[in-house]
């Protein structure tokens, strides 16, 4: 598969019935481009040598689950097997965000600075507790936890790999 880097939209967790639905939780902020039927994803599972090309035959949600089924795979038997697995999509199909968005791994390695010019450290790990995310920062004050709300992040360069934050009180 060369060089290319892959990025999950999917896990697979389970079937859903008989007829090869299988129910998917989306790690993507674009479920419905991403799961549109027609859609080709590549399916990644320790059974698999190579990625397995899947292209989304019908598409329902349920729950928190995207419950999805693929061409050609029309059993729980063609299914089954793959549960556990993820769907990936090459780094090429990644939406272009817009100039205030940005994906989870460019945020990976950023330098983060106060807006008092204080480092504090880069960004190693996006944690996703709940209504915000939150960025883990290690440096020389330890791990520190900043909440991606707008009054703590002030500005996200990534192509210059570089956060500007308000440290509030607390967080430190």
């Amino acid at each position: 598969m060369g060089d290319t880097r892959y990025y999950t939209v999917g896990k697979l967790v389970n079937t859903q019935g008989l007829r090869g639905e299988v129910r998917v939780i989306a790690t993507t902020d674009f479920p419905d481009e991403r799961f549109r039927i027609g859609n080709e994803l590549l399916l990644f599972h320790p059974s698999l040598r190579e990625p397995l090309s899947v292209k989304i035959a019908s598409r329902r949600n349920h729950k928190e689950f995207e419950i999805l089924t693929f061409e050609g795979y029309s059993t729980i038997n063609d299914v089954e097997k793959y549960k556990g697995g993820e769907l990936k999509i090459p780094e090429d199909d990644l939406i272009e965000n817009t100039e205030d968005e940005f994906y989870i791994h460019q945020l990976i390695g950023c330098e983060v600075v106060t807006d008092e010019g204080e480092e504090l450290g880069k960004i190693t790990d996006v944690l996703q507790p709940g209504a915000n995310d939150v960025w883990v920062v290690k440096g020389k004050r330890g791990e520190i936890l900043l909440p991606f709300i707008d009054e703590c992040i002030k500005h996200v360069d990534v192509k210059n790999k570089r956060v500007v934050c308000h440290l509030m009180e607390g967080l430190v």
